[in-house]
């Protein structure tokens, strides 16, 4: 079922109290009766409080990352059963920021894709094109490549279990935005792409999200395209205020 959905990234930021506090506004202040569904990914240290604090709201608290092995001698790695159980079932896989600083490959994120499907996790997952690629109008061909080959391995039963986010590399922590008909041309692109492989059903019902510099005074005109489903916030994520005005973006 394809559905409308804000989530938010916080990437390596907020202790333990300031999640709390930042968690605390975003309950007192989403609008109950929001058509989006709402995800947050804090930091790794805070999952199992943040997942405790949430647990009788509309708040969903999704992982950053997590390693493509059940278990093993991989100091600092973090297993989809020990998100299971302090609550947390859905992952953010593929991010640019894992596949530039951590150099994960497709393989390696279809790996990861595989285990967190296996263990009945939802995946966020992440792809999109640099500035080079789009300067050399490569930029459909690399979604496309990122696309199959990390997550068209799947079967059709699987998609059920994915959310894509589209995310310019190039749009991240610049202050720069695809324009919304950049943004609507690419996921419309997405959405045919995954129809091809996989047919109507799963392409009308896969949600996909925008993922660069969504901000509360474009998020309304970038979710208003057809074929934008949401957005994946970095920075705007970290403030309530705007975090919330970007969820009352969707309509």
């Amino acid at each position: 079922m394809r559905r409308k959905i804000v989530a938010g990234n916080w990437k390596m930021n907020k202790n333990a109290e300031e999640t709390e506090d930042l968690l605390n506004e975003l309950i007192e202040k989403l609008p109950d009766d929001s058509e989006a569904q709402i995800i947050v990914a804090p930091t790794f240290v805070n999952l199992a409080s943040a997942a405790d604090h949430v647990e009788f709201t509309n708040i969903t608290i999704a992982a950053q990352n997590m390693h493509q092995a059940e278990s093993g001698a991989y100091t600092g790695e973090i297993s989809a059963s020990m998100l299971k159980s302090i609550g947390v079932e859905t992952v953010i896989i593929g991010h640019s920021e894992r596949r530039a600083y951590f150099h994960e490959t497709d393989s390696i994120l279809a790996y990861k894709v595989d285990t967190a499907l296996i263990n009945n996790m939802t995946v966020i997952f992440c792809f999109g094109e640099e500035l080079k690629d789009r300067q050399n109008k490569q930029h459909f061909n690399v979604v496309e490549n990122q696309l199959r080959d990390g997550l068209f391995h799947i079967k059709n039963e699987s998609w059920e279990h994915i959310i894509l986010a589209y995310e310019p590399v190039w749009a991240i922590g610049t202050g720069e935005t695809a324009s919304p008909e950049q943004a609507q041309e690419m996921h419309q692109f997405i959405r045919e792409t995954v129809r091809n492989t996989f047919g109507d059903n799963t392409a009308d019902d896969v949600s996909i999200l925008y993922g660069g510099s969504v901000k509360p005074d474009n998020a309304k005109e970038i979710f208003s395209k057809p074929d934008v489903d949401g957005g994946l916030i970095g920075g705007a994520a970290l403030q309530a205020d705007d975090f919330v005005a970007i969820v009352n973006g969707i309509g």
